[in-house]
């Protein structure tokens, strides 16, 4: 089992859908328009000629659409149509880049997205609740799932096998097996 990442912050909702984010303008590249992206997505081949993004800054939003996309070490260097010189690719600086829910690359099997798992019932091996689920983390040391645990508190389960021993989709569930002492249940 292994988290799909949409992005860091997995989920927002606008006035008119939810939204996955899926990367971060960082700076212009060159003089033509280009500009530096980070992914923050598992799958950075999404940037692609055509597709549409919602670039936000604070309370500004506009729809943009890829016109040129590439790799470029850890980054990617998209151009968006309208946007064709440095200077107003450097208004777009900071802008975080999001897809809409549907368009979501689907996570491959053993995959799971942070939102699809929020708000699920997490119980333990013998059925004791353990709380509800409240993301699912990307950490450099590895994946977590966040719980909001009966008791009130916030609870991090290390998302691997073997403490996390079902996620069961059709009951929306996830079923763990902690160590002694991570949880008081």
């Amino acid at each position: 089992m292994r988290p799909a990442s949409g992005g860091r912050h997995t989920k927002r909702d606008t006035e008119t859908a939810t939204v996955l984010l899926v990367g971060i303008v960082r700076r212009p590249h060159g003089l033509k328009g280009e500009l530096s992206v980070e992914p923050l997505t598992d799958f950075p081949e999404r940037f692609t000629v055509g597709l549409p993004l919602l670039w936000r800054h604070g309370a500004q939003a506009r729809p943009v659409v890829v016109r040129s996309a590439r790799p470029h070490g850890k980054r990617v260097l998209l151009a968006f149509e309208g946007v064709d010189g440095v200077d107003s690719a450097r208004g777009l600086c900071g802008g975080e880049l999001s897809v809409e829910d549907q368009d979501a690359v689907p996570a491959p099997d053993g995959f799971y997205y942070s939102h699809q798992l929020e708000g699920w019932r997490c119980e333990t091996l013998s059925g004791a609740v353990a709380g509800t689920v409240l993301r699912l983390e990307r950490t450099a040391a590895g994946a977590l799932l966040a719980i909001r645990t009966e008791s009130g508190r916030e609870a991090l389960v290390p998302f691997v096998s073997p403490i996390v021993v079902t996620v069961d989709e059709p009951g929306r569930r996830v079923v763990i097996d902690p160590p002694a002492g991570l949880l008081e249940i």
